[in-house]
């Protein structure tokens, strides 16, 4: 690893250490800035990211109505159990995406970024989980850095001090963002590569499969 990418990892270490010294001082939402993703009533923790992009914890029937609302057209679930105990509305689309927070790569980010940004040409899109924290957070924090073109640092800020919970697994979510290659996710997700790797597994997958077919 280069001298220059060391430095860039440590400036990110000592960043995330601060924002999350700032998040256990106290309540900043006097100094909150305008960008952030901003409250949607007061129910399942629902917050507008974008015209077109919520996140929320996991919703209940309770919430249909509220989705018709807000033009919600698409849900996508970042959990291993489905939507439909509480989602059955035929005019909303439900995409169910779970990963590992734990293990996640480029070809899940590519996955959960390339689902958004299909689904917000159809209406508005819900992205969640079950706190709407973790799986949420990360993804939310990948869609600003690789769709809007925020920093790491200000996507970090927002996603451990947004008001969105807290977790001890944001560590995970440092960890991924420190090291991923924003650039070469924006290229792939342009070129519709499954990751920025062509030895990940879906892409030697892909390559097996497209053998087969010749």
């Amino acid at each position: 690893m280069s001298i220059v990418r060391w430095f860039s990892l440590l400036g990110l270490i000592l960043i995330s250490g601060l924002v999350l010294l700032a998040a256990q001082a106290g309540d900043n939402s006097s100094q909150r800035p305008p960008q952030w993703a901003t409250p949607v009533g007061n129910q399942y923790n629902l917050n507008q990211m974008t015209p077109t992009l919520y996140r929320s914890t996991l919703p209940d029937s309770n919430a249909v109505p509220i989705l018709a609302r807000l033009n919600i057209t698409t849900v996508i679930n970042f959990q291993p159990e489905a939507d439909s105990s509480w989602l059955s509305a035929p005019n909303i689309k439900q995409v169910q995406l779970p990963y590992r927070i734990g293990h996640v790569d480029d070809a899940d980010v590519l996955t959960v970024l390339r689902a958004i940004k299909d689904a917000e040409d159809r209406g508005s899109v819900l992205i969640h989980d079950r706190k709407g924290t973790e799986r949420t957070g990360l993804m939310a924090a990948m869609y600003r850095v690789v769709v809007q073109g925020w920093s790491k640092e200000e996507a970090l800020s927002e996603m451990m001090m947004g008001g969105f919970g807290d977790t001890p697994h944001f560590k995970d979510s440092i960890r991924y963002m420190m090291q991923a290659p924003v650039d070469k996710l924006r290229e792939a997700l342009a070129s519709g590569a499954c990751s920025t790797s062509p030895y990940a597994t879906c892409a030697v997958q892909s390559w097996l499969k497209s053998a087969q077919v010749q």
